[in-house]
């Protein structure tokens, strides 16, 4: 396949675990690459079922309730990607394949169904698939703590890792033809960014919080590998996550949003990366690549 211009495209898969997830820390990313015409794929994991709904609208859809939110959040998600500048969702295993864990310890951890106690090969299996059907030039995913800690995106992390080295070799004949990304990177928050962030935060709407300073996760600048601007999608990026609206919340402006907690967060303008398999492509004065297909030969 080919653009119209003649050039390949660029492929990029991205993995998470909930919807919303693709949007709160990949979106601009998304949108960018979308926008300019590479092949994206967002593929997630569970529907998100265990989700703290915001607000009293969709109150009673929470698993404790009618168990209906996984339902809903495939429309949310399914408006978000719109947003985004992707095709209709993507869900390994089919919708509803795996359910959403919650948080380690709680009642929802021990359902067989729940992705943090997926068949170890059948997930991995359904990865492998997927890649070797988008054939990825770059892979995007967690890091080892998924980010924040959440069981569902520690799994994912672990059964990225294991189908990315499985995908270009022999194991799963039955699951398609070979491919080796050339990438993949851990999508995390900059510790400096995360500051000046929080620094610029003046006002924030009744009822939220400003954070504390352990309350939101980074990583350490000289871990980060790449910085993605996404100014030019911003709005983009604000419309998904409107879109994920039982989950987020967005501050008037669209400076700040915040989750269930209400706990005030930055909207950023760069999305950051860790380089974890690959080459480096070509970097700026910082040391930073700023195209995450920076040194792949596309053709």
């Amino acid at each position: 396949m080919t653009c119209p211009d003649g050039e390949y495209p660029r492929r990029l898969l991205l993995v998470h675990a909930h919807p919303d997830d693709e949007t709160l820390t990949t979106g601009g990313t998304i949108a960018r690459y979308a926008a300019e015409g590479a092949e994206v794929t967002v593929v997630t994991c569970t529907l998100g079922e265990e989700g703290e709904v915001i607000g009293d609208e969709w109150a009673q859809l929470t698993a404790d309730r009618a168990d209906q939110l996984g339902g809903y959040r495939i429309l949310e998600l399914t408006r978000a990607l719109d947003a985004l500048g992707v095709p209709a969702p993507r869900f390994l295993g089919g919708a509803g394949r795996w359910r959403d864990s919650g948080m380690a310890g709680t009642p929802s951890a021990a359902d067989p169904r729940a992705w943090v106690n997926a068949d170890p090969d059948e997930a991995v299996s359904a990865l492998v698939e997927v890649i070797r059907e988008t054939r990825p030039h770059v892979v995007v995913t967690y890091d080892p703590v998924g980010g924040y800690g959440h069981p569902d995106h520690i799994a994912v992390h672990r059964r990225v890792t294991s189908a990315v080295e499985a995908a270009g070799t022999d194991v799963y004949p039955d699951a398609g033809a070979p491919w080796t990304p050339a990438k993949v990177y851990w999508t995390v928050t900059e510790a400096s960014a995360l500051a000046a962030g929080v620094a610029a935060i003046r006002d924030v709407p009744d009822g939220w919080k400003r954070p504390e300073p352990d309350d939101l996760p980074s990583t350490p600048d000289d871990e980060v590998g790449a910085a993605i601007d996404v100014t030019g999608v911003l709005d983009a990026k604000r419309a998904a996550m409107a879109a994920h609206a039982t989950q987020v919340l967005l501050a008037p402006g669209g400076e700040q949003f915040a989750l269930s907690n209400l706990v005030a967060q930055p909207v950023f303008a760069e999305e950051h990366y860790v380089l974890v398999r690959g080459e480096r492509g070509e970097v700026d004065e910082t040391g930073r690549e700023r195209d995450l297909f920076a040194g792949i030969d596309i053709g």
